[in-house]
């Protein structure tokens, strides 16, 4: 079974990607540690705004869950075809291209990591993205 460690550990290792605590739960940015994209539209304490990055994924409260970044068209395939492992929280998830995923149903860390660097792509900005190239899983 994968951990919430698991998931901090591969989404760290993808570029450019920091977390940062969000609605009292660890997120994963991709872009705003080099202030390439993501402008959070807060001002910081140096009057400057902040670049924060885009949110690729979240970890639960509980860390018995992942929230990823997913197309919305995609949801639906993804949950018909594995209920016990993607779900969305209706009313919350609905406008958002965001999926829930039970890290328990997961079955490796390659499959973890396979999910994280789905999310990841879609949230990082292009150059970034494509710096990183065709990196097959296991090879950050």
């Amino acid at each position: 079974m994968v951990t919430a460690e698991d998931v901090r550990a591969i989404a760290l290792s993808l570029p450019e990607t920091a977390e940062r605590l969000a609605w009292g739960v660890p997120t994963f940015r991709v872009g705003g540690a080099a202030g390439s994209t993501g402008t959070s539209g807060k001002t910081g304490k140096t009057g400057k705004t902040e670049k924060t990055g885009k949110i690729f994924a979240a970890l639960a409260d509980d860390d018995a869950s992942m929230g990823v970044k997913c197309p919305r068209e995609e949801r639906a395939e993804l949950i018909a075809t594995e209920p016990e492992k993607f779900f969305v929280r209706p009313g919350h998830d609905d406008h958002y291209d965001w999926l829930r995923v039970r890290l328990a149903a997961i079955e490796d860390t390659a499959e973890l990591r396979a999910i994280l660097l789905d999310a990841w792509r879609q949230a990082a900005p292009r150059s970034v993205a494509d710096a990183y190239g065709g990196a097959e899983e296991g090879e950050v």
